[in-house]
């Protein structure tokens, strides 16, 4: 036959020891109604000092004591009658009490109503409280601490304002109570039977919610009124502790109740759509934009940025304005010709053939740009300069743009810089502005649908600076290929197509270049 574990063992033997401390507690409850000779005056007894609990009058408790002193107290006290002071101990976590100092000023005489000695050398005591103990003095010499006191007498009072106390205090309780307190709903049902004062101050110690030190300040207090009026402080704080939790909890409630609901209503509304082979409009056109993201070709790191904001569009609501501004973000992010270029088609005969049935003598400005042509059917590789033309008004400068883009098979973007005062007209919009627009680069990008055309930044000399900006600041947008064609755009936070040829028009003659041809029309420049 096997032996049954020990923790079986210990299971059961806790639960016939938890039996019988009911059992004895309930006996105890049963004998408080009797008269029981309570010592009176000054007396000695034997001690157990207690962590964090604190025994009342009329209280019934078990106890485990464990401390060699506290057990020596128990079996003396059982011993000479059953009469034991409790008085809980200012540090918990204190092993030993040497002196009165480590005790609170006032504890509780109790009487024991039965000890269990238990496998492991503690001991179970059910103890009921009898009357209040003032500490005097500790004598810690023994085997058992020995605690000298006087017991406290509290006088009886009557009249009007205790009957009002203790009415206010019964109807407290069992709001308390009601208000979904930690407390059995016996309790209330005990507070009206009560008619002693001290004792329906005392019972509010039974709450969970009131700590060790509020219990051992109300066992402190020796005047009836003044512990129903602790008491009613107390209960009213709790009550309102618990009201204000209630409607929290009310609000999270109702709260969670309307998202399930609507969460629900729009399963179902999904549901209702899928079988009429219909869907949400929003989520349809951003399904939509998504396949068009997918489809037009461009880099991995504008794809990510555009699938973002397309999840960002499908968790916002239709009416609110955002849905719109990323709509339109990503429409001129779908627009832009990504991939789609025109292939150069570089033949000087063919050039020259252009640029003479367009324009008339100019043999030097002709000259240089065939230069031009030649170096780049050579030279492939090499990026791609700005060409300057500059001259009186009328001379052909933006006519030659158009010819060079003939010539070269592109698309040719003309682009007025004249009486422009903010450089964001050139370089764009931030999206955070109202009517955020790209600038007028990523525009004719667009406009020419591919991303290598022709651009004839015109009247160059017209800019203005004022208030608003410096527009000269944003030059390089649009003509260094190199380092600005990188640049991102500041309305759609994306780097724009490179441009692979760039031309200039100014009016006035200026000295920017190396090389020119001097003649009565424009002056080409490198």
């Amino acid at each position: 036959m096997s032996e049954r574990p020990e923790r079986e063992i210990q299971a059961d033997l806790d639960e016939e020891l938890n039996e019988e401390e009911q059992l004895a507690i309930d006996e105890a409850v049963a004998a408080s109604d009797d008269d029981t000779v309570v010592p009176r005056g000054r007396g000695s007894f034997p001690l157990v000092p207690l962590r964090e609990i604190v025994i009342f009058p009329e209280m019934v408790a078990p106890l485990k004591v464990g401390r060699d002193k506290s057990v020596a107290a128990i079996r003396a006290a059982a011993a000479a009658g059953g009469w034991i002071a409790l008085v809980t101990q200012r540090e918990p976590e204190q092993e030993e009490i040497t002196s009165v100092e480590q005790l609170h000023a006032m504890g509780t005489l109790a009487k024991i109503a039965q000890v269990v000695n238990l496998p492991d050398g503690t001991l179970r005591a059910v103890v009921q409280g009898q009357r209040r103990l003032k500490v005097k003095s500790l004598d810690t010499t023994g085997a058992a601490l020995m605690l000298k006191g006087t017991i406290v007498e509290a006088p009886e009072v009557t009249g009007v304002e205790v009957e009002a106390l203790m009415r206010s205090v019964q109807a407290q309780v069992e709001t308390y109570v009601t208000s979904g307190a930690p407390v059995p709903p016996e309790a209330a049902v005990a507070a009206k039977n009560i008619s002693d004062p001290g004792l329906l101050a005392d019972m509010t110690a039974y709450t969970p919610d009131m700590t060790t030190e509020q219990r051992q300040e109300l066992l402190e207090t020796i005047d009836v009124i003044a512990r129903l009026k602790y008491v009613a402080s107390f209960l009213s704080r709790q009550i309102e502790i618990l009201e204000l939790k209630g409607k929290i909890q009310s609000d999270v409630r109702s709260e969670m109740d309307k998202s399930q609901r609507e969460y629900f209503l729009r399963e179902q509304l999904k549901a209702i759509q899928r079988e009429l082979g219909e869907e949400d409009p929003q989520q349809a056109e951003a399904n939509e934009l998504r396949e068009k993201v997918e489809a037009s070709g461009m880099p991995d790191e504008i794809k990510a940025r555009a699938l973002k904001e397309l999840d960002r569009m499908s968790r916002i609501p239709s009416a609110s304005p955002e849905v719109g501004v990323i709509r339109t973000y990503v429409d001129w992010l779908i627009s832009m010709p990504w991939n789609v270029s025109t292939e150069d088609r570089i033949e000087i005969k063919e050039a020259a053939k252009v640029l003479a049935d367009d324009h008339y003598g100019l043999e030097k400005v002709k000259e240089r740009i065939l230069e031009y042509l030649a170096v780049r059917k050579l030279a492939p590789q090499v990026k791609s300069p700005i060409l300057c033309f500059a001259g009186p008004p009328g001379v052909g400068k933006t006519s030659l743009g158009k010819s060079i883009a003939r010539a070269m098979g592109r698309k040719f973007v003309r682009m007025s810089l004249g009486g422009l005062h903010d450089e964001a007209e050139i370089r764009g919009h931030r999206r955070t502005y109202i009517g955020a627009l790209p600038g007028r680069i990523a525009q004719g990008i667009k406009q020419a649908g591919t991303k290598n055309p022709v651009f004839m930044l015109d009247e160059i000399d017209k800019l203005g600076a004022d208030f608003r900006g410096d527009p000269s600041s944003a030059r390089g947008t649009g003509g260094r290929s190199r380092r600005d064609a990188r640049a991102p755009d500041s309305s759609l936070h994306a780097r724009g197509g490179r441009a692979q040829c760039g031309a200039r028009d100014r009016h006035r003659d200026a000295k920017v270049g190396t090389r020119c041809c001097r003649e009565e029309g424009p002056q080409a420049r490198g």
